[in-house]
């Protein structure tokens, strides 16, 4: 790879093997990008698969924003286990014959997770406690318990229902659109204990973070071959949306100047300078008079 190469910023759209965690695929694409300045955005489980998104030199500056962005997974809850880990990865410590249970139970019991809910994250989460992530107390032995945190489940759809083991547990292949912070392990523990049999889940595979979806996503051994990038200012378009600026305007914006302007979106917007270079991201400044835009974040 060219020194060019190497000092490129864009974002790395990554197919996440199983059994590999997001900092594994981070260190990865830091020798293959031939820098340290590699970051993601919203983590996946090792046992998890799929859309990780990676941000390589200056576009590591946009990962804070993109994380606030919708997810899309598709996921297998196992009903009649319930596990340490609320995943296939911990140890089971009840179960329930599920033999009964319909898939119409099963859509009537989910139908009460779609909207704003409060979510108890799994307890071995990444989520720090004092200072320290959930799951390590877990694994050294601590009762840890986290407070509820409101998250949005957009829609919840069902594929199918399988009985195994003899009839005594009911697989449920599901697809959720949801917001950044949800936890599917939540929503599998959760729904078991709703029907009254435990739950867990066995796979999990994210197929969209935001725009960015599976299909344009790379395995670790495509990129090995060659590392394809996302140029900056395309994600930037991809991502939120745009305005394109006059000369004046862009040459405020370069060194983080307000601008007299409506942008037309609460949330941040990505500027862009008449020759297409991404500029800043900015956001509409709420309760003044005349319109005013200030800077989120500046990348020239």
């Amino acid at each position: 790879m060219s020194d060019a190469a190497r000092s490129e910023s864009g974002l790395v759209v990554v197919d996440k093997p199983a059994g590999l965690t997001s900092h594994d695929v981070v260190a990865r694409v830091r020798r293959l990008a031939g820098t340290r300045k590699v970051g993601h955005a919203g983590t996946l489980d090792p046992m998890a698969t799929g859309v990780l998104v990676l941000g390589v030199e200056r576009a590591t500056r946009l990962l804070g924003h993109l994380v606030l962005a919708d997810k899309v997974y598709d996921a297998t809850i196992r009903l009649g286990v319930a596990t340490t880990t609320d995943d296939a990865e911990g140890e089971v410590f009840a179960t329930a014959p599920a033999g009964e249970l319909t898939e119409e139970d099963v859509l009537e019991a989910l139908s009460a997770f779609v909207g704003e809910v409060d979510q108890v994250p799994s307890a071995v989460s990444a989520i720090k406690v004092e200072g320290q992530r959930a799951y390590a107390r877990v694994r050294a032995g601590e009762q840890v318990e986290l407070e509820p945190r409101r998250v949005r489940i957009a829609s919840i759809e069902v594929h199918g229902a399988t009985r195994r083991a003899a009839g005594a547990v009911l697989d449920v292949d599901v697809s959720l659109r949801c917001s950044s912070g949800t936890y599917v392990r939540a929503v599998a523990r959760d729904l078991g204990r709703a029907l009254g049999v435990g739950g867990h889940l066995t796979a999990l595979r994210r197929t969209a973070v935001g725009p960015y979806l599976i299909e344009q996503a790379k395995t670790l051994e495509d990129l090995a071959g060659e590392l394809t990038l996302v140029p900056i200012a395309a994600a930037a378009r991809q991502a939120f949306p745009a305005v394109d600026l006059t000369d004046e305007s862009a040459a405020d914006v370069r060194v983080g100047r307000k601008l007299a302007v409506d942008l037309g979106w609460n949330g941040p917007v990505a500027l862009f300078a008449p020759d297409g270079a991404f500029l800043a991201l900015y956001e509409q400044v709420p309760g003044v008079g005349d319109p005013v835009a200030r800077a989120v974040a500046v990348f020239v």
